[in-house]
């Protein structure tokens, strides 16, 4: 596989990022940080399907092309060499933190699923509802995941959530 179809993928991770209801209604405020958050449990989610379909070195190339495409998202908003691999540092843990969290994500129970949400993002706590939102959201992507191969993912937008 080339570089686009890894960046096409990550283009679609983040059109589905932009969608509202992932975090304008659960999340305090809308910011870079909570929409990169809601953006890796895409990829965690991806990989977590994928990791034994995909060779490694499929997936080692992904990985490498979508934390490079966050790293020049970073600078495109100004932050300075020094800030931006202290953030990349810092993304990336949260990045494996996901992926260890939701290796079992069929296993847990609705409840264990909103706690993660709410570790990594600083959530709005008023209304449960909310965070089963996010959990059903993420149980239809990973469905969506498994009955479609990593090459269509480049395709076009995701609209089956």
């Amino acid at each position: 596989m080339n570089k686009i179809i890894y960046t096409n993928i990550y283009n679609n991770l983040i059109i589905l990022t932009r969608n509202k209801k992932l975090y304008c209604e659960i999340t305090k405020s809308d910011t870079f940080s909570d929409r990169l958050i809601v953006l890796l449990f895409h990829f965690a989610f991806i990989l977590k399907v994928h990791k034994n379909k995909e060779s490694k070195q499929v997936l080692q190339n992904m990985y490498d092309t979508f934390f490079n495409e966050i790293e020049l998202s970073i600078r495109e908003i100004g932050y300075g060499d020094m800030s931006i691999n202290k953030r990349m540092k810092d993304y990336i843990n949260i990045f494996h933190n996901i992926l260890e969290k939701i290796d079992q994500w069929e296993n847990l129970e609705s409840g264990e699923k909103n706690k993660i949400f709410n570790n990594f993002l600083c959530i709005n706590l008023t209304n449960d509802t909310l965070f089963d939102n996010m959990s059903n959201y993420f149980d239809k992507y990973l469905n969506y995941l498994k009955n479609n191969t990593f090459n269509s993912l480049s395709k076009e937008l995701i609209n089956a959530l």
